[in-house]
This record gives structure tokens, C-alpha cells and sequence, in this order.
């Protein structure tokens, strides 16, 4: 057996075990390179270590950092509830402010499992008091979150990003997002008019309970539901011994999201609140042309400075970091740096340019990310697939920026799948007795998606022959 294949099958070595056993997967990737590149390649611990990516570990604990603020301080809470309100009781477009809640999270820099678990639970109490199908409801957060995934500032598009950067391969990063973005939308479009959306047309709470837009009370076939109204875009109370509320502390128990966030809603700015709002507008400018200030130190100075103006509640958010996230995409990335060095990558890539149908390969690549990515971590997919598609992108027999987008999508829209991180928080967080159906119904959509989305992707980004 060569050196190059070895090494492969210990990558797939590491999503299998990773998948089946509760051991990390970065921490597994970090040992594989330890014992693979000392023990077989004879390489020194320094060598080893030339594959860490700080610039990428710089980045994923600056932007976590700042969004673990965010959220202690209230920032989140209050974006949620004004945009709740914005919508002025209309009930069929909550799903939808959930959406665009997500997707401004994960689109500024918060990791999607990370947004999704901020949301999740919050999303759900709306879900049981406005009677919205808790499938249709996790599935707007899923995709949203998917949807601003792929932002020049977020985890996705920087891991992506920066893959394609280090590999001298034509990028978009604007166009990548843009494609993700729409491609998300149009599947929440679908989400809604399949799983309960029409149902919700015409509904509005009017700050006494539910009406529809004809005079008719929403509420006079459902009497198990509470009457009493919030007001337009409030959050819903629900009594303190009400079965679906010990659950939903359950389930927030579950995401490590303080029961008190459902208790008592966000609806004011404060000092630290405006200064956190301010804070992520200049990341955004700083970050992008003419500036193309680094993302990782820019982040982690604007929340330095929020700290500053707020000590007492940024006490615990360096711990609030998504160390695991750091660990799994590190780990990842400087094992395959090692079969970088050894030459697997140009091995592979040579071997799968050399099948002689490369469009057929091209969908190959995408149906292996999303498959892997159904079980496993989409940022670990990310940061192992994409190198090593890198020298069959290389011969140029397939648009390199359109296999990048459809490689990302096809990885990234299979999160849905109740076995992956944001599919178990969607279950986690849903009504204790519906849990089970929803575990059901997210599976059967999130493998439709693996086989849909690698198809969908290769025929409009791939086989057109976009870069």
C-alpha cells in the first residue's frame, strides 16, 4: 500500500470514528498527524506544526468571541424581537424572521450550529403559541443559518475561502455567498408552502389572540391555546406550570440557553447593547475592499473594546468561544496539510482527473460532502474535501468557482439531517411531545437532500461551467 492512499484511509479513518464513538474529531486528526508524520514520515515536531493554520484559528476565536458578547449582553435578543415586531402580527412571516435572524448571525461571524442553538429555542416557544409546525419552524432556522453561512465574514465562507486562496484557485467569495444565500431562500420558499406555511396566510395577532384578516378568531378551534395575546411581535409567556414550557426548559437546558432569555425578552437598546451594534457594522466595513483589514484581529479588537464598556457581563465569554469548533477545524486542516507535504493531494486529484468523464467526477465529489457532511461536521468537510479536490480543479476541465459553490452547497444544506449538529439542536428544542416525529421528519427531508442537492448544485453551478 502506497504512503498517499495510507493516508487517505486514515482521513476516512477519522470521520468513521469520529461519526460512531464520542471522540473529537480535531482532537483525532491532531494525534493522526502526530503519529502518521513522526512514526511513518519521520518528520520533526516544528515540520508537524508548519501545517497549524493560525491565521484560521485567529479568525474562528475572534468572531466567536465577539458573538458570545453579543449575546450575553442582549444584542441578539433585541435584533430577534424587533424584527418580530416589524412584521406587525402577521403570523405566516415569523418563519421568516427567524430566517433572516440566522442568517444575520451566522453571516457576521457566529458558527451555524452556534446561531442555530442561540435561536432554536426561541424560535420554538413561537412555534407552540402560534401553533406553526415545529418542522417548518427548524427548518427556517436551519436554513438561514445555512443561507448567511457563506459570508465573506462567517466560518464557512472563511474556511472555503481561504482553502481556495492558499491553493492559487480563482475565487468569489461575494459570488458564493450570493449562491448560497438564494439557493437557502429557495429552499425555504419550499419548506414553507410544504410543511404549514398556506395554513398561517391570513393569521395576525392583534395583541388579544389570534384573527385571521376575514374577522374569523384563529383561536376558536384550538382551545388548548393561550388566549392571551403578547402584542405585535412580543415574546409569548406561556404559565410557569405548563406542561410545553417544563419541556421547552428542558430543551434549552439542552443547547446551554439560560431559561431566563424566554422569561424575560430583550425589547431595549442600552449602552452596551448600541455599542455591540456598532461594533459589528465597522467588522463589516473593515473587513471588506478598500480596507481588507484581517477578519480574526479586527473581531477580537471590537470585542475587546466591548468588554471594556461592559466587564461584569463579558466575565464568561471567552469560555463561551466555540473551542470545539477551533479544535475540529485546526485539527483537520494541519492533518491535511501533512498529506499536502507527503503529495496525496496532487496523487488524488491526478487520479480523478485521470477518470476521463470529469463531470461525472465532479458530482462524485459532491454526493462524497454530502454524505460525509449528513454525519459528520460540515466545517470538518469543508476543510478536508476542498483540498483535496484542488489539483482535479486544477486541470481545467471544470469551472473552478462553480465546483467550489456547488462542493459548498451540496456539504452544507444536509445540516437539516437529524444526525448532524443543527438537525440534533432543531429535535433537542422542539415540543417533548413531538419530538420523536420531528427526529422523523427531519430525516427524511435532510436525505432527500443528499441525494437532491449534490444533483441540483451539479447541474446549475458545474455542468454550465462557471469560473
Amino acid at each position: 500500500m502506497s504512503l498517499e492512499l495510507a493516508s487517505i484511509l486514515v482521513l476516512v479513518a477519522l470521520f468513521v470514528i469520529a461519526t460512531f464513538v464520542s471522540v473529537h474529531m480535531g482532537a483525532l486528526a491532531l494525534m493522526a498527524t502526530f503519529l502518521f508524520g513522526t512514526f511513518v514520515l519521520g518528520e520533526d515536531a516544528d515540520t508537524l506544526l508548519s501545517g497549524f493554520p493560525a491565521d484560521l484559528f485567529l479568525i474562528l476565536v475572534g468572531v466567536t468571541y465577539l458573538f458570545a458578547l453579543a449575546k450575553d449582553n442582549g444584542t441578539v435578543d433585541w435584533l430577534v424581537h424587533v424584527l418580530v415586531k416589524a412584521v406587525g402580527g402577521r403570523i405566516a412571516l415569523i418563519p421568516w424572521v427567524f430566517f433572516v435572524v440566522t442568517a444575520l448571525l451566522s453571516g457576521f461571524g457566529s458558527v451555524v450550529p452556534a446561531a442555530i442553538a442561540i435561536i432554536a429555542p426561541i424560535g420554538m416557544g413561537f412555534a407552540r403559541r402560534y401553533d406553526i409546525r415545529p418542522l417548518l419552524m427548524g427548518l427556517m432556522i436551519i436554513n438561514g443559518a445555512t443561507a448567511g453561512g457563506f459570508s465573506p465574514l462567517s466560518i464557512f465562507g472563511t474556511i472555503t475561502n481561504q482553502v481556495v486562496e492558499r491553493n492559487d484557485l480563482p475565487g468569489s467569495p461575494i459570488l458564493l455567498f450570493l449562491a448560497s444565500f438564494v439557493f437557502n431562500f429557495l429552499l425555504g420558499l419550499i419548506c414553507f408552502f410544504l410543511f404549514g406555511g398556506r395554513d398561517l396566510l391570513g393569521k395576525r395577532d392583534m395583541g388579544h389572540g389570534l384573527e385571521d384578516t376575514h374577522g374569523t378568531d384563529a383561536n376558536a378551534d384550538d382551545g388548548a391555546r393561550d388566549s392571551g395575546g403578547t402584542g405585535s411581535g412580543a415574546q409569548p409567556k406561556v404559565p410557569r406550570n405548563d406542561p410545553q414550557r417544563r419541556a421547552a426548559r428542558r430543551s434549552v437546558q439542552t443547547t446551554m440557553v439560560k431559561d431566563e432569555d424566554i422569561d424575560e425578552p430583550v425589547t431595549t437598546l442600552d449602552r452596551n447593547r448600541i455599542v455591540t451594534l456598532i461594533g459589528l457594522i465597522v467588522l463589516a466595513v473593515m473587513v471588506v475592499p478598500p480596507l481588507n483589514q484581517d477578519v480574526g484581529f479586527t473581531a477580537i479588537c471590537i470585542a475587546v473594546i466591548i468588554s471594556f464598556f461592559s466587564p461584569k457581563v463579558s466575565k464568561g465569554a471567552v469560555s463561551k468561544i466555540a473551542w470545539p469548533t477551533v479544535l475540529l477545524i485546526c485539527g483537520i486542516v494541519t492533518y491535511v496539510e501533512l498529506m499536502e507535504r507527503l503529495g496525496t493531494i496532487d496523487w488524488l486529484g491526478n487520479l480523478v482527473a485521470g477518470m476521463g468523464a470529469p463531470l461525472f467526477a465532479a458530482l462524485l465529489i459532491c454526493f462524497i460532502g454530502a454524505v460525509v457532511s449528513a454525519f459528520a461536521s460540515t466545517t470538518g468537510i469543508l476543510g478536508a474535501l476542498i483540498p483535496l479536490a484542488v489539483p482535479f480543479l486544477l486541470t481545467g476541465t471544470i469551472g473552478e468557482i462553480g465546483m467550489i459553490i456547488a462542493l459548498a452547497i451540496s456539504s452544507s444544506v444536509v445540516d437539516s439531517s437529524p444526525f448532524s449538529t443543527s438537525g440534533a439542536l432543531v429535535v433537542a428544542n422542539s415540543p417533548e411531545e413531538q419530538r420523536d416525529q420531528v427526529f422523523k421528519q427531519l430525516m427524511r427531508w435532510g436525505f432527500s437532500m443528499v441525494l437532491i442537492a449534490p444533483i441540483v448544485t451539479w447541474l446549475i453551478f458545474v455542468v454550465p461551467g462557471w469560473g
